[in-house]
């Protein structure tokens, strides 16, 4: 769990180019130690209930949310775990709508796409 936690910059996902994620502000995916996590990207915003686990050996999170896109509610599901190099992987499942794969690294001060 513990290096799954902090903010963690969406850099690609299988729908939407990196303009597109970053719309509002730059997407991203962000794990608390207590489970309630937050995610944005375009203009869909996120409140996630997170599960801490394994998958092969490594930190996995699984989650439901629910959260708004330009003021409509919205829910889902998805799951995200650490890969080589600290790539987080992912999926994230918008409930009877659309779903992409991702991919996040951790944010960077050096990167000032970041902090736009």
């Amino acid at each position: 769990m513990k290096r799954l936690t902090g903010r963690w910059r969406i850099v690609e996902m299988d729908l939407w180019d990196q303009d597109a994620i970053d719309l509002v502000g730059p997407g991203f995916i962000e794990f608390d130690r207590d489970g309630t996590s937050e995610f944005g990207f375009i203009a869909v915003r996120g409140w996630m209930d997170c599960r801490w686990g394994t998958r092969d050996g490594r930190p996995l999170v699984e989650f439901s949310w629910d959260g708004d896109d330009e003021g409509d509610e919205i829910s889902g599901r998805g799951w995200a775990v650490l890969g080589d190099g600290d790539v987080l992987t992912g999926h994230l499942f918008i409930h009877r709508g659309d779903d992409s794969a991702f991919r996040a690294t951790p944010f960077s001060h050096a990167n000032p796409r970041d902090w736009r």
